[in-house]
């Protein structure tokens, strides 16, 4: 899958907040990108599955963000939901080059975009 990937350069990592997150904005969805206390990078689309609660603006702890409309707990690593609850984000590949965030966006995706 990730060879059918358009790779979009997004800025360095320190771009995005520790244990925070920042969304970009693509032709069909917003995407929440996400940096983690250890320094890694995930992206799931910023939509929870439950109420298309910003996932972008949930809780994040460990490799886990919380929603912030109903406190559903997904990893960043799978989108899957934790424990009791039921769901999936949608889970974007991401990568590091040399200290600079690409996502990778399907050509549905493609066009204009906005980071934020």
């Amino acid at each position: 899958m990730t060879d059918m990937l358009n790779w979009i350069d997004v800025g360095p990592v320190e771009g995005i907040p520790l244990q925070g997150a920042r969304t970009l904005q693509t032709r069909t969805d917003r995407i929440a990108i996400f940096r983690t206390l250890d320094q890694q990078v995930f992206a799931l689309l910023d939509r929870c599955p439950h109420k298309d609660g910003p996932l972008a603006q949930g809780i994040v702890h460990g490799h886990f963000v919380t929603c912030p409309l109903h406190n559903m707990v997904f990893s960043l690593e799978t989108g899957q939901a934790q424990g009791p609850d039921d769901g999936c984000a949608a889970k974007v590949e991401v990568k590091i080059i040399e200290g600079s965030v690409h996502v990778g966006l399907t050509p549905s995706q493609m066009g204009k975009r906005h980071e934020g």
